[in-house]
């Protein structure tokens, strides 16, 4: 399982300072992205040794175009909506391709149905991994639910690769560990923490040594 650190707030630029050589993926988040444009994903490449990064532009349509400033900023990842047309996500697969580029689909705009994607659903060419969520606003609004976690094994059992997020943290682990998503996006839990960097290690050895146990159970 790889470790994606989600950045949204121009703060959270330091906490990657002390953490970049123990995650796998930096996510550029939207507000950041829209605070300062895809300037702030050459300073998330500039805080990092080669570490990936991923633009969560979210995209929903002008997909070629969006795609062409992210990618051309030296983003490796970018996200486009599941329920953007099928027009907007060949568009996006079409410019990735061009630059060696991977693609996600992001299922936030269906979190809490039964079926994130229809049963007839087609996934363009170029989509990698399909990202599963429960939503900040629901999470802070108090509606706290599993169901994001639980969509997992449904994405597996269609043969998708899942990039999971939201919520996540040492109370919710060991359900992510068990489902086992090729992708855990981690936030507050690191940002807002008072050691980053301890709680980045704790996650990164969770993840790279299941069995170990989650060291939190301890303190």
């Amino acid at each position: 399982m790889l470790l994606q650190l989600a950045l949204d707030a121009p703060e959270h630029l330091a906490v990657l300072a002390q953490v970049a050589d123990l995650v796998d993926i930096v996510e550029v988040g939207t507000p950041l992205l829209k605070r300062f444009g895809v300037s702030a994903i050459a300073t998330a490449r500039e805080l990092t040794d080669q570490v990936p990064v991923l633009a969560d532009t979210k995209t929903v349509d002008g997909g070629a175009l969006e795609a062409h400033l992210v990618f051309g900023a030296g983003a490796m990842f970018m996200t486009v909506l599941s329920s953007a047309s099928s027009a907007t996500q060949n568009a996006v697969a079409r410019v990735a391709a061009e630059y060696g580029g991977i693609v996600v689909l992001d299922t936030i705009t269906e979190s809490g149905k039964h079926s994130l994607l229809p049963d007839d659903f087609e996934f363009p060419d170029g989509i990698a991994y399909v990202a599963v969520h429960s939503p900040t606003d629901v999470r802070e609004s108090g509606q706290h639910s599993s169901h994001h976690i639980a969509a997992v094994a449904q994405m597996h059992e269609r043969g998708l690769r899942v990039s999971l997020a939201g919520g996540i943290g040492p109370d919710s682990m060991s359900d992510v560990i068990g489902v086992a998503p090729e992708i855990v996006v981690v936030g507050s839990a690191i940002t807002s923490a008072a050691n980053p960097r301890e709680v980045t290690q704790w996650i990164r050895s969770a993840l790279i040594n299941p069995g170990r146990g989650w060291p939190w159970d301890s303190n």
